[in-house]
């Protein structure tokens, strides 16, 4: 099942929208979006903002899903908390549509205008990312800094992205308490038989 998503730049709200992007088909709610645009931004890209802008947002295709390669270079621990089953699977264009008359279809630019029956929305901000819960309210979302962790636990609940609203992450996890080995029991005594 998909859950459709946008990845776009700000643009200046006279052209008639706030964004111009691409469609982006599987995962895109925030616990899989964010923490591979904040990773791409952290690591594949070292902090240079247009060029994630170009990658994601200038690319001649749609996007099937966002993955793993946003993240190269990033440390093994980031990698396995943010893909624990190491399946590792990379960004996939969506190339396999076809108009009518069999040609490719072009990429569509995903605008305010044309943004309906989409679930998420992330406008890639000089400060941030902008979250937009298009299901709940499609005027626009919290902003998530650039400087936030990856590894952040965020929730994926549409009513808890409202613009007005802080940014829903869940509690950190509770580090695991590793009890010291029992000491072994002595060993029991040997009983003498004697004759």
């Amino acid at each position: 099942m998909s859950t459709r998503s946008f990845i776009a730049r700000p643009t200046d709200p006279s052209t008639g929208s706030r964004y111009a992007g691409r469609y982006c088909h599987f995962d895109g709610y925030p616990e899989n979006q964010l923490p591979l645009l904040l990773g791409g931004l952290q690591y594949r890209f070292a902090g240079d903002l247009e060029a994630l802008r170009r990658h994601l947002v200038d690319a001649p295709h749609d996007w099937s899903g966002l993955g793993m390669d946003l993240l190269k270079g990033a440390p093994e621990h980031v990698l396995n908390q943010i893909d624990p089953h190491a399946e590792r699977f990379p960004s996939r264009p969506l190339d396999d549509v076809v108009t009518l008359s069999g040609e490719p279809a072009e990429p569509i630019t995903i605008t305010q205008a044309n943004a309906g029956g989409l679930e998420w929305g992330y406008v890639l901000h000089d400060h941030g990312i902008e979250v937009i819960a298009l299901t709940w309210d499609d005027r626009g979302g919290p902003i998530v800094s650039w400087d936030t962790s990856p590894l952040t636990r965020f929730q994926g609940t549409p009513s808890l992205w409202g613009r007005d609203q802080p940014v829903p992450v869940r509690p950190a996890r509770p580090a695991l308490k590793v009890a010291a080995p029992a000491s072994p029991l002595p060993a029991p005594a040997k009983t003498r038989v004697t004759r």
